[in-house]
């Protein structure tokens, strides 16, 4: 507020009376003059007036009671003035517009020489005088351009909006406007569609002055305070009538301005919102996506049911292999981009002073990786529970061929031996025959006590199978029963045969010698022949050279013995040679027909002819499996060499991007630079990857399942690999972030780099991060002040509160970088965005008391309020359409007093944008 005697010569002005009598001394007062103001000022009067619903005739006689006089103050000045008195005596009269004059006084306004008497008496001059008082205090005061005067400065805002014109030179406040095209330069500087300027002409000064006020009433809401004819019979026209015309073009134009001015931040700060929840919008979107993927795959790796059989499992793994190389890569990509959006997301919201995002329950960032996590320990399980059951099932299907294999042997060898048990054929024999039915009996149970080993083993091969739970383990068990049964029987009814030989043996006792003895000797043979010949042909399963190895060698050591064997071959058949002669030689009946054994020589013969046959055979399918395992071990060196030398690629590839975003050295650009040469050679080594999964998938085709040449496995690699990828990623945008944080707000090179450098130097683990005490020390080398007090402890409290919101313990980098920016530089405040749609409302007069009987001098107070809130046809008429609806559809109404239908509440609409918000 100005002492009284500052306003005059803050703006430039004597007193309106001393003014006029140093006019009057130099013989330049024009009598037309107080005419052109009497017109002008009750113009002026009357633009204020109606907002409070009503107006003035007469000048010097409307104010002499004091009563419009306060409520044009009040209307003016959006104000309250005492309450007047009510009485209508002169000494009433007085006391009201004393309070007027008080007030005018109030604001720094020396009123020299005019005095309420003269007011209340209709003195006109002294009138005149007290409104040019007020138009100066209150319509030119806030007129001021490059520090001048308001008179000055309004005359340099009429040229400088007039410059460009033709016949448009304005040098003063009277002569300067008498043509009228200054006006009309004014207007079409401004409103270019309300007038064509080139049509206009300087000789015809009354069609312009009457083309310009007519605009200004009818578009600019500037009623007429000046009459052309005045303008022209007046030798030089009234500056202080002329003044405050353009005074009321200058608010009009300057308001404009200011609502184009405000329109525009409040559009940046839009588009701003609109883009962060667009970015919301599409976060929730992604995330939930891969969560829904996660939750539909978890049950397929989380299942471990099959059809019992090795075809359905191998199905299995490929149809893994199929999700790994197909089906995953692109949700790798797709949490890699849900990262970055959430990053840059922050970065922006930080950036426009806008709270952090938080995401919907069970979506953040951490709850993701979470669900990753439990993604990729699902993998491991399901393909080691794969391959385990793989060589499980696989060692079944070996395990149940062995059983079919050594089953039908057994059921081939006992073929007919229940029959021969039960036979009574020894009742009608001779002795020799009753003795050869007696050896041979004997030799049968030799045979049979041989076969004890062989079921056995079947019934230990049917124990194993159901054990390892074989999934036609029922047919297995029937047919081991069905052989245990029989065995069983063929024991009982071998004993019950033994008890009928021995009774006859009183009767018959002579014995064909030489024929048992080549049953003695032809029944273990025999026996050995089929081991032989069943240990031939058995089937085998290996993984390894040592295996094999071990499989050739027992191999070698049984054709070692074949040597012995061929002469115990020899010895037989001998026996069965002398046995032919003998019978020849004393003709015995029946004498070629052995009674002690089934066998005969030729039968010896054919089987010893046939294990001979299997031995190549055997050699054979050793040599096979030995060129198999050769080859597996050639695969577990082909992915060892090839692992062994992608496993450290990535492992430097990793630590060159992790030294590349500790922003070690070189600017922004140039780490962004090397980070995406990092990036284009890590896709162009992506064939070798590739290759080393075609390896990986013979290797694990081969049943390959342990590699002593490598540490490493696909398992690390690929993990290696996807962590590499995410990482180059993650860094990449949060470089570009820091790119973003620089350039928007201003700060330099230099300054970034001091940051980063600072953080580095007390990040000594290179963990991207520094706690709380780490932070403290790298703010006071940065020069923040942080004293050792409790004051100081508050102080450095409130940071951490700001750069760890969390409450995690750690301070990242970003929010580092977002603090030390903020502390250098300057954003967008709600405060603006405030004041900004207020100035778009503009402000409502709003009358809570009114009681008007102006003929009977009754009394009237008015009330001029400004309302915090704004129309839609306001916000669709100063911002572009689509952001006058976002504002319209998110605005609450507003519910204050002296509310209008359709009112918004823009301030906390603006509040909201800068604090929590649903927005």
């Amino acid at each position: 507020m100005m002492e009284n005697g500052d306003y005059a010569v803050q703006y430039g002005e004597e007193s309106y009376m001393e003014q006029e009598e140093e006019w009057e001394r130099e013989g330049l007062l024009d009598p037309a003059w107080e005419k052109q103001q009497k017109k002008t000022f009750t113009a002026w009067c009357n633009s204020h007036l109606r907002k409070a619903g009503t107006s003035i005739e007469n000048i010097e006689d409307d104010f002499r009671n004091g009563l419009k006089l306060m409520l044009l103050l009040e209307v003016i000045s959006g104000e309250t003035l005492p309450k007047p008195d009510r009485g209508k005596m002169r000494f009433h009269k007085i006391a009201n517009v004393n309070k007027a004059l008080d007030f005018i006084a109030s604001k720094g306004v020396k009123l020299v020489s005019i005095g309420a008497e003269e007011i209340v008496d209709g003195n006109l001059k002294m009138t005149l005088g007290m409104i040019w008082t007020i138009i100066l205090r209150f319509a030119i005061q806030d007129i001021s351009v490059e520090e001048m005067t308001a008179k000055e400065g309004l005359l340099l805002w009429c040229q400088r909006k007039t410059a460009p014109y033709k016949n448009v030179n304005v040098q003063n406040f009277h002569l300067s406007f008498k043509d009228g095209l200054a006006f009309c330069a004014l207007i079409h500087r401004h409103r270019p569609d309300l007038i064509d300027y080139s049509k206009l002409s300087k000789d015809n000064p009354l069609e312009n002055l009457n083309t310009a006020f007519d605009v200004a009433e009818k578009f600019l809401d500037i009623p007429r305070m000046l009459d052309p004819d005045d303008l022209q019979n007046t030798a030089m026209p009234d500056e202080r009538a002329v003044m405050t015309y353009v005074s009321s073009y200058y608010h009009c134009f300057s308001g404009a301005q200011k609502a184009e001015t405000a329109a525009n931040r409040i559009c940046k700060v839009l588009k701003v919102n609109q883009e962060n929840e667009r970015l919301m919008e599409e976060y929730e979107r992604l995330a939930s996506d891969l969560l829904e993927w996660i939750r539909r795959t978890m049950p397929w790796l989380n299942s471990r049911q099959t059809d019992s059989t090795l075809a359905g499992v191998q199905k299995k793994l490929e149809e893994y292999r199929t999700y790994r190389r197909k089906h995953k890569p692109p949700r790798v990509e797709q949490k890699a981009k849900l990262e970055t959006n959430f990053n840059t997301l922050q970065t922006k919201l930080r950036l426009s002073n806008r709270p952090a995002y938080m995401p919907t329950e069970g979506k953040m960032v951490s709850d993701i990786a979470n669900s990753w996590k439990g993604l990729e320990h699902a993998e491991k399980a399901f393909e080691e529970w794969l391959l385990a059951e793989t060589m499980r099932l696989e060692r079944l299907e070996h395990l149940a061929q062995k059983f079919k294999h050594k089953a039908d042997t057994h059921e081939d060898w006992t073929k007919g031996k229940e029959e021969m048990l039960q036979s009574q054929d020894y009742r009608n024999c001779k002795l020799n025959e009753l003795k050869a039915l007696k050896k041979k009996h004997e030799a049968f149970e030799s045979d049979l006590a041989a076969h004890q080993d062989r079921v056995e083993q079947i019934a230990a091969i049917a124990q194993e199978l159901n054990t390892l739970e074989y999934h036609d383990c029922v047919s297995v068990n029937a047919r081991c029963q069905r052989i245990c049964d029989q065995w069983d029987r063929l024991g009982a009814l071998t004993q019950h045969r033994r008890q009928g030989l021995d009774e006859a043996e009183r009767i018959l006792e002579k014995i064909d010698l030489l024929h048992l003895e080549f049953a003695k000797r032809a029944a273990p043979f025999n026996n050995w022949l089929d081991g032989a010949r069943e240990d031939l042909v058995d089937m085998f399963i290996v993984h390894t050279m040592e295996e094999i190895q071990g499989l050739i060698q027992a191999h070698d050591q049984f054709k070692a013995t074949l040597g012995e064997a061929d002469k115990e071959f020899n010895v037989i058949v001998g026996l069965v040679r002398d046995a032919e002669a003998i019978v020849k030689q004393e003709q015995v009946p029946g004498g070629l027909v052995n009674p002690y054994t089934t066998l005969t020589a030729d039968a010896i013969s054919r089987k010893w002819s046939e294990v001979r046959a299997l031995v190549p055979q055997r050699d054979q399918t050793l040599a096979n499996e030995l060129r198999k395992q050769q080859n597996n071990e050639m695969l577990r060196r082909q992915f060892a060499e090839k692992a062994n030398a992608v496993g450290p690629w990535i492992e430097r590839q990793m630590d060159a991007v992790t030294a590349i975003g500790m922003g070690i050295s070189g600017s922004l650009e140039e780490q962004l630079h090397r980070l995406k040469e990092y990036e284009q050679a890590v896709y162009a080594y992506k064939p070798s990857i590739e290759e080393l999964e075609k390896i990986h998938q013979a290797v694990q085709e081969s049943m390959v399942f342990e590699n002593r040449y490598t540490h490493y496995t696909m398992e690390t690699l690929r993990v290696g690999w996807e962590q590499l990828l995410t990482s180059i990623n993650r860094n990449i945008n949060e470089v570009e972030n820091q790119i973003l944080t620089r350039d928007s707000k201003g700060i330099t090179q230099e300054q970034l780099t001091e940051f980063r450098s600072s953080f580095n130097h007390f990040d000594k683990n290179r963990t991207g991060r520094l706690a709380p005490e780490e932070f403290k020390s790298c703010l006071v080398s940065l020069g923040y002040s942080i004293g050792k007090d409790k004051q100081g402890d508050m102080d450095f409290q409130r940071i951490l509160a700001v750069v760890d919101p969390n409450n995690s313990g750690y301070v990242q980098f970003d929010a580092f970088l977002d603090f030390m920016t903020r502390e250098s530089t300057d954003t967008d405040t709600a405060e603006q965005v405030i004041d900004s749609f207020r100035i778009l409302a503009s402000d409502k007069v709003i009358f809570t008391g009114i009681n008007i009987t102006y003929m009977e001098h009754a009394l009237l107070i008015f009330f001029y309020i400004k309302q915090p809130y704004i129309l839609p046809d306001e916000l669709r008429r100063e911002l572009p359409p689509d952001q006058a609806e976002y504002c319209i559809q998110r605005m609450p109404p507003y519910k204050g007093p002296n509310a209008v239908p359709g009112a918004l509440d823009y301030m906390s609409f603006s509040t909201a944008l800068y604090g929590e918000s649903d927005l």
